[in-house]
């Protein structure tokens, strides 16, 4: 990639009205950490300098959890969209996030996505910067290839093969409905022509909003390069706006959890029904037996058995014990002890090593031992 600087938008203003919940959208959790975290923590992986995070719904709350959560390595600032104008207009206001002297004679990038798309990979998102760079393209789009492209935005090309513009699903013809190329909300644009191409935007459509997807149109009317490319795994497009694609959302993230674990030394006996957050940290030749759920900072220590049906929330399991049909939540488990079946862990209880506790082993399941 050349020198330019890179920095990146995170649109997480909406109030999500279709998850019919009094917590903002973008702060519902995927294997313990919120949406836009995700999205966050992909960002962290590339050479961002800045991210801008637009807010609106519960805003303080957002901003609160985001400056707790995110990654200390971004830089982060935070602007409010006080009326829900749409997506150009949140845009707009993350502009004002900028420095003037940023979008000067450098010239940078900016990658613009959206806060609820929590499975797009850190990978998918170099590939698209390298190739905005690689083209010198003025806007570079992250598109997908789906079997149903209802309700999602429609790819049109050019005669040349450029993207000319994206239509929204309730503005496009009967013809433009069967074009199986959808926008993913995710874009590379360069610094100088956003600002511009926002400012000729207009409301005049079915939703009576600024949308993004139209400075597509407006760049390539102005005889600006568009292009862009095609996403492999569609799950990294998919968007959270209802309890059902939260469920998916979580399923798909839960599988590439495992996955990379299983990768590095950790058998689980049924992936499946194996649940992780994405802070759970496990050593070599751990085991997980059916209906294992590790919450929060849980850590298990190298060849310890864990399971069945056990949920430890911020514990720590030592190197070689042996944990069964037990809730735990910030207890320490010692190297080599044993605890269950049927035991319950209270907060500090702490099992000293090569100890045992549960009915089998006299001890009480749920007093603290050690």
């Amino acid at each position: 990639m050349t020198a330019r600087p890179l920095a990146a938008i995170v649109l997480a203003a909406g109030e999500g009205t279709r998850m019919r919940s009094s917590v903002p959208k973008p702060l519902h959790r995927i294997c313990g950490r919120p949406l836009v975290l995700h999205v966050i923590d992909a960002l962290a992986e590339l050479s961002v300098e800045r991210v801008v995070v637009v807010v609106g719904y519960h805003s303080a709350e957002v901003t609160k959890t985001l400056q707790a959560e995110a990654p200390a390595s971004l830089r982060m600032e935070f602007v409010e969209q006080f009326r829900p104008l749409g997506t150009g207009d949140a845009c707009a206001v993350a502009l004002t996030g900028f420095p003037e002297t940023y979008a000067g004679v450098e010239d940078g990038d900016l990658v613009v996505l959206p806060g609820d798309a929590p499975l797009v990979r850190p990978a998918t998102l170099a590939g698209l910067v390298r190739a905005h760079r690689d083209s010198e393209a003025a806007a570079t789009l992250l598109t997908a290839r789906v079997d149903d492209p209802t309700g999602y935005g429609r790819i049109v090309r050019a005669k040349d093969g450029d993207v000319a513009r994206i239509v929204e699903d309730a503005d496009a013809t009967d013809e433009e409905r069967l074009i199986d190329e959808i926008g993913t909300s995710i874009y590379c644009f360069r610094h100088s022509v956003l600002a511009p191409a926002l400012r000729r935007l207009s409301p005049a459509n079915a939703q009576g909003e600024y949308y993004l997807t139209d400075a597509v149109g407006v760049l390539h009317s102005a005889g600006y390069p568009v292009g862009s490319v095609v996403v492999r795994d569609p799950h990294e497009a998919a968007g959270v706006n209802d309890r059902a694609q939260l469920a998916a959302a979580e399923a798909e993230m839960r599988a590439r959890i495992n996955e990379r674990w299983m990768r590095r030394g950790v058998t689980m006996t049924d992936p499946g029904q194996t649940y992780l957050d994405a802070s759970v940290r496990l050593a070599e030749d751990v085991t997980l037996l059916p209906g294992v759920v590790l919450d929060g900072a849980t850590t298990v220590g190298r060849g310890a058995v864990v399971g069945p049906a056990s949920r430890l929330s911020d514990c720590e399991v030592g190197a070689g014990a042996v944990v069964s049909y037990t809730v735990g939540h910030q207890a320490v488990v010692g190297d080599g002890a044993a605890v269950g079946p049927f035991a319950v862990l209270e907060p500090g209880a702490r099992l000293a090593p090569g100890s045992r506790t549960g009915p089998f082993f006299g001890g009480a399941p749920g007093a603290p031992a050690g």
